[in-house]
């Protein structure tokens, strides 16, 4: 707890105690809000702990936790509930005494909650067997069903426990729950029937309508929409979204099977319940002798069904006196029933830890009875508390040696006389005006209150009040100031209330129930007997005596519960309504009578193994007792002598800020010894981790020099063995394969082959081949075959078409002239083009046909042919050519060229007789010719020799001869073709320039002259 002092301006000091300002109701509000902004929702005063309920999941009551705080000393770990049931716990077991945890709080402050968290952690932490597991389950689940039918929905809670409950957990001398008992005080039995705006009945009735399986509805004669039941709905707000009937039911009937009830038990319990709700549904009419009769009897007929023999006649009395003392009386049979499942057989003695869940102070819009009895048992709670802590104060003060001095506190006794005196107090007044004969009335108990404690300083009332209190009182109403502050009650309903009977015959009526649980309750021993019942309020007085008597033979523990806001909103805290809660919990009061002494106590160990590096003679080590270094200590330290006490086997320390700087000096100190100590650390680290790298070091060394070692030994063995095996290979190299030579082979084959794989030819023209040894020559052979065809094969797959035909052009080409005629080697790399052969004729039946000359050949003009058969021959040309496409007959007029780049134009017309001449305007004409015979003399340059060739060899069935002519002076080459036609034109010869080519046409196959 000390540590956490450092951060006390940020989230506040863990325990109240230690408080500068602890009178100051604002600085114990502000504590209490810096808290819980932080989540963190408990705070000690001492021992006690101020729990503030956060209205959400807070991730602190995990199995983690509760080992965490196991067996822990109290103030070593923050505030929390598991550190009171632990030191509960341990002091139980180490003292093998009985303790108490007393848990109040107002309704909604999550009291209900704190119960189930500390029975959850016993059941995690106690050790346990098979057998204890039954005793445990059943602990945890009788919390289910108490509060179905004792927990209701008020304005302040949708959980509130509607009675006082006191739980007794047996533990065996290993410390192992084994047993368990509950006390019930004063369940509120009027909720049955009448519930304020707001407010739900007890959640067994919703729960029932809502989760029941429908043939028990329909045996029981219920529906399921509670709006039909009148008993339900006074409230106005039987659907509550933030409770879940249905799935609680499941829970309560899960509990039912394992807290051992029988199935006639709840056939018994459920119609008992029922019944309730039949009974609220009954309606009244004045007949015309003024008398109440019940014109549908519907609902008798359920209710005698579940309890007769009721019958009509009996029926119709005091209504809700019945409901309300069958309710009562069973959640009484209830409660006797689950201790019957939780008690424990053996004999031997037990050790207990209680649980006192009871209601908090109440002050509501208006007080009634039920809010007197809750406050009595407050201040009776509060008084017990204060004398407790006083008591327990100056028992450590006197074992301590230390002087006790008198706390001045305010004693609540004279309230609680007020309250409770024999013939004197409230509840006496209260019992005498309902017992004595004649009419008594709610007023004339408070006249009778006015009469008898009038003059008391904490009763007032509107007669008795001055003129300006006077105002906030009513006439029916008296005003108490308890402890906690005033409280203005209603004295309408007490007298009714309080007295809670029934009329002779009803009780003779449900005594002879066929339900058993009703006959139970209701005993005939009852009727016999001619005492008159003790009224509620005795009743109620007499078990709380009790329970002081309980809980005044234990050691306490307290818990107080704070509700932050009435809207339950996670985060917010209303101060207003949070010192109304601190103020009538008492906590002021409490934490004034603690500090009334010393702030802060501690065992010399404690405090000694806390705070002894601040001084040299203590650090690191004290050798003496404790006592005697703590005095060394503190003098060191320089604490003045009215600032602490030091006792037999504490050290008391009466102001926080004396603890507050001797933690910040601590904590100081620490940053300095935890800087030493990892220094320290550091270089004992460093030198152990160079101590293990060096002999890790040399370890690894002297096993890697032998790896070496090893692996050099057997590779210089390895390659012994290898050398000798290729030596006795080669010398066997050339015999047949065998075990001597045939690892050689194989390594003569693998670097053969590796090397070959490198010098692979790379087409069909690469001859070269690297030679094999020896022994691979066949193989070498074979391979080179391989080799040589997959070059050709895939050579092959890539020629196209076009190639192809190239080739073959080539191939002739090759047979034609190679080693016959000069450029033919440089020829063969150049491409054959698709055809360089183009011709023109025109659309007359001239004869003539123009061979133009490809354009790159720009030295050669184009060649002129005079032909009669020149269909034939156009023909023939185009099937040597393979090509349909290319004669281009014209009309009129053609070009063609000359040479050196000229151009001429052939015009193309019509005359009496064949004429081919030159015009004046340098154009070539050509007449048509007539029919006859002669012959055709072409005149073609005189490097046209392969032309010359291929006309000659090919088969022209009209020529006649054919002749070549070489004119010498014109340097021209004449072809002269003897036809079988003869021309039907006289003689006649044309000839151009040698320019634009000579044509000779002559007759009768004589030659030209020139």
């Amino acid at each position: 707890m000390e540590g956490a002092l450092i951060a006390r301006d940020r989230v506040g000091v863990q325990d109240f105690v230690l408080l500068d300002s602890h009178t100051s109701e604002a600085a114990f509000l502000n504590n209490l809000r810096k808290r819980y902004q932080e989540n963190l929702i408990y705070t000690y005063i001492g021992t006690l702990l101020v729990s503030v309920n956060p209205y959400k999941e807070l991730d602190i009551y995990t199995v983690t936790q509760m080992q965490l705080y196991r067996g822990v000393n109290f103030f070593e770990l923050p505030p929390h509930l598991y550190a009171i049931a632990d030191n509960a716990y341990r002091v139980m077991c180490s003292e093998y005494n009985n303790h108490f945890i007393l848990i109040s709080g107002e309704s909604g402050a999550g009291k209900t909650e704190a119960s189930k968290k500390i029975l959850q952690y016993y059941a995690v932490t106690c050790p346990t067997t098979e057998q204890l597991q039954v005793v445990r389950d059943r602990l945890l689940l009788s919390n289910p069903v108490l509060e179905a039918f004792g927990n209701a929905k008020t304005l302040r809670n949708d959980n509130s426990s509607r009675f006082g409950k006191y739980m007794d957990i047996q533990f065996d001398f290993k410390g192992a729950p084994v047993g368990g008992h509950i006390l019930s005080y004063l369940i509120e039995k009027s909720r049955v029937v009448h519930q304020n705006h707001g407010e739900r009945n007890f959640h067994i009735f919703y729960q029932l309508l809502e989760g029941g399986e429908k043939d028990l509805l329909c045996w029981l004669g219920l529906e399921r929409n509670p709006q039909k039941y009148a008993y339900l709905v006074q409230g106005r707000c039987a659907k509550v979204f933030s409770i879940n009937d249905k799935n609680d039911w499941k829970i309560v009937r899960k509990a039912f099977s394992i807290i051992d009830f029988t199935e006639k038990d709840l056939e018994h319990l459920f119609g008992i319940v029922a019944s309730v709700l039949h009974l609220g549904n009954i309606q009244f009419e004045e007949d015309s002798n003024g008398h109440a009769i019940i014109r549908n009897g519907t609902q008798i007929k359920w209710i005698s069904k579940v309890l007769s023999p009721l019958n009509v006649d009996l029926a119709f009395y005091a209504r809700d006196a019945v409901a309300k003392a069958i309710y009562g009386r069973t959640f009484t049979w209830l409660v006797n029933k689950i201790n019957g499942s939780l008690a424990n057989k053996d004999s031997t003695r037990k050790t207990v830890i209680g649980l006192l869940d009871i209601y908090g102070f109440e002050v509501l819009d208006t007080n009634s009875f039920e809010q007197f009895c809750i406050n009595y048992c407050n201040e009776k709670l509060q008084q017990l508390l204060i004398e407790m802590t006083l008591k327990a104060e100056q028992e450590e003060y006197e074992m301590e040696g230390i002087e006790w001095e008198p706390i001045p506190y305010f004693n609540n006794k004279i309230i609680c006389d007020l309250v409770e005196q024999k013939h004197k107090g409230i509840i006496s007044i209260l019992d005498e005006e309902c017992l004595r004969p004649g009419e008594a009335t709610d007023l004339s108990f408070l006249e009778k209150l006015e009469e008898k404690v009038g003059d008391h300083a904490h009763f007032v009332t509107r007669k008795l009040a001055d003129q300006k209190t006077r105002k906030s009182i009513d006439w029916v109403d008296f005003r108490l100031l308890h402890y906690a502050g005033e409280v203005t009650y209603c004295a309408v309903g007490f007298l009714e209330k309080n007295n809670d009977l029934l009329y002779r015959n009803l009780k003779e009526v449900l005594c002879n129930s066929k339900n058993g649980i009703v006959r139970d309750c209701f005993l005939l021993s009852e009727l016999d007997s001619r005492r008159r019942p003790e009224t509620v309020a005795t009743q109620f007085k007499n078990s709380l005596m009790s329970l002081i008597e309980i809980l005044m033979s234990k050691e306490p523990s307290y818990i107080r519960c704070i509700k932050p806001n009435e809207n339950k909103e996670p985060g917010k805290f209303d101060d207003c309504l949070i010192r109304h809660q601190v103020k009538y919990l008492g906590l002021m009061e409490h934490l004034r009578v603690r500090r009334a002494g010393f702030a802060y106590r501690r065992k010399y160990e404690h405090f000694l193994r806390r705070y002894k590096s601040l001084c040299p003679a203590t650090w690191p080590h004290w050798h003496g007792p404790a006592a005697e270094g703590v005095e060394r200590l503190i003098k060191h330290i320089g604490y003045k002598p009215e600032e602490y006490k030091l006792g037999r086997t504490k050290i008391f320390i009466r102001f926080p800020k004396t603890l507050f700087a001797t933690e910040d000096a601590f904590e100081i100190r620490k940053h300095l010894l935890v800087s030493r100590l990892q220094a320290k650390y550091k270089g004992r680290l460093g030198k152990r981790d160079y101590q293990k790298k060096r002999k890790a070091a040399i370890k690894l060394e002297a096993c890697w020099r032998g790896v070496l070692a090893r692996k050099e030994a057997k590779k210089r063995t390895w390659a012994v063995q290898i050398i000798r095996k290729f030596i006795q290979g080669f010398i066997n190299r050339k015999k047949p394969l065998c075990p001597e030579n045939v690892e050689f082979v194989r390594l003569v084959q693998y670097k053969y082959l590796m090397k070959l794989r490198d010098h692979i030819p790379r087409n069909v023209l690469d001859k070269s081949w690297l030679q094999p040894p020896s022994i691979l020559e066949e193989i070498s052979e074979m391979l080179q075959k391989m080799c040589i065809r997959n070059l050709v094969r895939k050579y092959c797959r890539g020629v196209t078409p076009e190639r192809k035909v190239q080739l073959q052009q080539k191939a002739v080409t090759s047979a034609i002239f190679r080693g016959k005629k000069e450029g033919y080697q440089q020829s063969i790399n150049l491409p054959f083009a698709d055809t360089r052969l183009s011709i023109s004729t025109s659309n007359l039946g001239d004869g003539i046909v123009v061979m133009h000359v490809p354009e790159d050949n720009k030295q050669k003009g184009d060649v002129i042919l005079q032909c009669e058969h020149i269909f034939e021959m156009v023909t023939k040309l185009c099937m040597l050519a393979n090509k349909q496409n290319l004669v281009k007959v014209v009309k009129g007029s053609l070009r063609f060229r000359i040479g050196s780049g000229k151009e001429g134009t052939m015009v193309f017309t019509v005359g009496p007789e064949p004429h081919v001449f030159k015009a004046k305007d340098g154009q070539l004409t050509v007449v048509r010719p007539h029919q006859g015979t002669g012959s055709l003399v072409l005149a073609f340059p005189s490097d046209a020799q392969p032309l010359w060739e291929s006309l000659r060899k090919h088969p022209w069935k009209r020529v006649v001869s054919v002749k070549r002519l070489l004119n010498r002076n014109l340097k021209e080459t004449q072809f002269v073709f003897n036809l079988l036609t003869p021309f039907s034109h006289p003689r006649c010869q044309t000839r151009q320039s040698l320019d634009e080519k000579q044509f000779l046409v002559t007759r009768n196959g004589k030659e030209p002259a020139g």
